[in-house]
C-alpha cells in the first residue's frame, strides 16, 4: 500500500504559527497496528508543549503531532486481528495524529460508543485514559470520597468530574472565572471555586470542617504543591499530571507522615503497550457503557479545519476554552 498524507508540521519548533500544512510518504500498519483513515483529531496540552520544543517524544514514538482521533480502519498489520476494514474507531496514537492518515495499535482503539458521532468519540482516548489510570487506579477513588480536580473546566477537568461524580465521590474544583464553574456545576462537580476571588484551601478547609479531600487531580504545580498537601485528609492521595507552574517547589513534608499521604503522579505517552491496552479495557467494561446512556461525555468547545491547526493551538495557550479543541481532518 503506497499512500500520500496530508499532515501538520511543526519544523523544529516554535510559535502556533509555525505550524503548516504538508505531506509525506504514510508507512504500512506493522505488528499489531492498524492503519486509521482520520475524521477528527484531539488537541492537547501536551501537543502544544512538543511544539514549543518543551516536550520531545519519548523514544521510539512517532515525531508528528497528535495524541487522539477518530476514524476508519482501512488496513491492518500482520499480527492485528481485533479490528476489520472497515471498522470505525477512536484511538490512543503515539503521536501523528493531525493527519489524513494514523498509526495505533489496536489494543489502544476503543470501539465508537453506539449512538455517539466521530466529533464526540475523537474527545475520548488522551483524557480518558488519563483521568482513569490516575483518578481510579493510582488513586483508587471510592464512592462516598471527596475528590479535587484543578483546572475543572479544561478537557481533563471535565472528564474527571462527569466519572468522579459518576462513581459516587464528592466533587470539588477550581476554575478561573464564573462560567466556567456554571460549566463544572453542570459536568456534576458539587462546589467549584473561583481561585480568583477566594483561598480555595481555606474554602475547602472550612466546608469540611477541616478535614479536607481524599484525592486530589492537580495539573498546576508550583505553589498548589503545599496546598495540596495541607488539603488531603488522612491516608489522602495527590496525584500530579502536569506543572503548568512548573515542578520545582520547597514544600513541607511532615504531613505526608502524619497524615500517611500517598504523593504520585504519571504520564501517559511513554507507557508500554500493554499498560495502555490494559487502561483501555477498563475503558471499555466501565466507562464506554456510561457514555451509550449518555453519561460522562466530552464537551467540545471548538472545532478547527485541519489546515488551521495554529488557531487551535493558539486558543488552547490562551485558556480561554472549555472542553475539548478538535481539528476537522475529514470534511
Amino acid at each position: 500500500m503506497s499512500l500520500r498524507c496530508a499532515y501538520i508540521d511543526h519544523g523544529k519548533g516554535g510559535p502556533p504559527d509555525i505550524l503548516r500544512l504538508a505531506e509525506r510518504e504514510m508507512e504500512p500498519p506493522a505488528g499489531r497496528q492498524v492503519l486509521i483513515e482520520v475524521a477528527y483529531a484531539g488537541v492537547n496540552r501536551p501537543d502544544v508543549l512538543q511544539r514549543s520544543g518543551s516536550y520531545p517524544p519519548p523514544p521510539g514514538a512517532s515525531p508528528y503531532l497528535g495524541l487522539e482521533v477518530s476514524g476508519t480502519v482501512i488496513a491492518t498489520g500482520p499480527q492485528a486481528s481485533r479490528w476489520q476494514v472497515g471498522d470505525q474507531v477512536c484511538a490512543l496514537t503515539p503521536g501523528g495524529g493531525y493527519a489524513q492518515y494514523c498509526l495505533a495499535d489496536e489494543r489502544h482503539c476503543l470501539p465508537v460508543p453506539r449512538g455517539m458521532d466521530l466529533l464526540t468519540a475523537a474527545a475520548i482516548p488522551e483524557n480518558y485514559y488519563t483521568v482513569w489510570t490516575n483518578v481510579f487506579e493510582r488513586a483508587r477513588l471510592a464512592a462516598g470520597e471527596r475528590f479535587l480536580v484543578h483546572g475543572g473546566s479544561s478537557g481533563i477537568g471535565l472528564t474527571a468530574i462527569q466519572l468522579a461524580r459518576a462513581f459516587g465521590a464528592e466533587v470539588w474544583t477550581t476554575v478561573g472565572n464564573a462560567e466556567k464553574a456554571a460549566a463544572c456545576i453542570e459536568a456534576g462537580a458539587q462546589h467549584a471555586l473561583i481561585y480568583r476571588d477566594a483561598d480555595y484551601e481555606d474554602a475547602i478547609r472550612q466546608a469540611t470542617g477541616g478535614q479536607g479531600v481524599d484525592v486530589i487531580l492537580d495539573m498546576v504545580g508550583g505553589a498548589y504543591l503545599n496546598k495540596n498537601i495541607r488539603l488531603l485528609a488522612l491516608n489522602g492521595r495527590l496525584v500530579q499530571i502536569a506543572f503548568l507552574e512548573g515542578s520545582k517547589a520547597e514544600i513541607d513534608a511532615l504531613p505526608i507522615m502524619t497524615k500517611r499521604l500517598t504523593v504520585t503522579g504519571s504520564t501517559l505517552r511513554p507507557r508500554s503497550d500493554e499498560d495502555k491496552g490494559e487502561i483501555a479495557r477498563a475503558l471499555a467494561e466501565r466507562v464506554l457503557p456510561l457514555m451509550e446512556q449518555g453519561r460522562c461525555l466530552p464537551r467540545i468547545h471548538q472545532v478547527f479545519p485541519l489546515a488551521e491547526a495554529a488557531g487551535a493551538h493558539a486558543l488552547m495557550e490562551s485558556s480561554r476554552h472549555i472542553g475539548k479543541i478538535m481539528l476537522q481532518v475529514r470534511p
